[in-house]
């Protein structure tokens, strides 16, 4: 199967069976990928035991033995369920060996014939890989800056021609920005990007200027370099405005989808304890008794103006007085995105 073959299976969405275990979905996946394994991460850590000291017949019996009877008619419902719901999935393991090819032929044998992918993970990792290197040669790239607050997340998700970097890492890339649902381990944040560029339509691709890190996951280091190049578009909201789509992104809009005031709370006092020494200390203890206060109170704006004014608007001048020379337009709302609309169009 080409890389070109491969590529197209990613860039249409094409629904995955994982038949690898468990564990091994976990440290790496790709979007659309459901994991139904062949081998549970007990029965493959006995099988590779039984290889290493038995050989390659013997942990394949050892194989056979642990998944049938009830365990492997238990197995194949599963993928004949999923195969129903997603009559054009593909079937793919570590490889694209011996475990991909054992589902394929007992599917086959109960009248299910589906596809795998030659190479398995593998092959569908290096090809994302490739992606992601070649991916600033093939588009325009636009920055969308801003200070904190302005909503650029919010316009990029008006546009058709952004990806949103947070939301696939699952961070707002700042220092309160964790999100309830878990970053995602590397290679699978690699592989969203990747994915993401596949599917995207237009000839200019929006990003949000962000740092190299979103949380603990680093972007891609030709991605990086050349958002450090591109030309940059500033939204410019006033203050009270962005306060308020602080406390209604970061606590009001929480609390409504359950969370615990309690949890929130002490999410953003240890955010806050992180930052201590760069707001300085009179700085931070004001900081922490208005955010107490808001909790307490259910007016949070004392301390997300306050945290504002103090730690994230010196920083954006900071990095700003660098960029500056790529600023090509900066306004309100009805001007950054008119112009990024416009953008979309642009040749690549």
């Amino acid at each position: 199967m080409s890389a070109a073959e491969l590529e197209r299976l990613l860039a249409t969405a094409t629904p995955l069976l994982d038949v690898r275990a468990p564990a091994e979905a976990a440290r790496a996946t790709l979007p659309g990928a459901t994991n139904l394994p062949l081998l549970d991460d007990g029965e493959r850590r006995r099988v590779g035991i039984t290889y290493k000291f038995s050989g390659h017949d013997a942990a394949v019996a050892l194989g056979h033995r642990l998944v049938s009877g009830d365990v492997r008619r238990a197995r194949e419902r599963a993928w004949c369920a999923f195969l129903d719901q997603h009559p054009d999935a593909w079937i793919f393991c570590w490889r694209g060996g011996q475990r991909s090819e054992i589902v394929q032929a007992w599917l086959r044998a109960l009248g299910v014939d589906r596809p795998r992918v030659p190479g398995g993970y593998k092959a569908l990792r290096r090809t994302c890989l490739a992606v992601l290197e070649r991916a600033p040669r093939e588009k325009r790239w636009i920055v969308l800056g801003g200070r904190t607050g302005s909503g650029k997340t919010r316009l990029l998700g008006c546009l058709g021609n952004a990806i949103d970097l947070e939301a696939i890492a699952c961070h707002r890339g700042s220092a309160f920005g964790a999100m309830a649902t878990p970053q995602p381990p590397p290679a699978t944040f690699e592989n969203a990007l990747a994915c993401a560029f596949l599917r995207h339509r237009a000839a200019t691709v929006v990003l949000e200027d962000e740092s190299r890190t979103i949380g603990r996951l680093a972007l891609p280091e030709p991605w990086h370099e050349q958002m450090q190049r591109a030309p940059l578009v500033l939204l410019e909201v006033p203050l009270a405005e962005r306060v308020e789509n602080i406390v209604r992104e970061y606590v009001t809009e929480p609390l409504a989808r359950g969370s615990p005031p309690a949890h929130l709370y002490e999410r953003y006092a240890d955010a806050l304890r992180r930052i201590q020494r760069r707001l300085g200390g009179e700085r931070h203890r004001e900081v922490g008794q208005a955010l107490e206060r808001g909790f307490a109170e259910g007016d949070h704006r004392g301390w997300v103006e306050r945290l504002l004014v103090w730690y994230y608007d010196p920083m954006y001048d900071h990095q700003l007085a660098a960029k500056t020379a790529r600023v090509v337009v900066s306004g309100g709302w009805a001007e950054v995105e008119g112009y990024l609309r416009s953008a979309g169009s642009c040749p690549a």
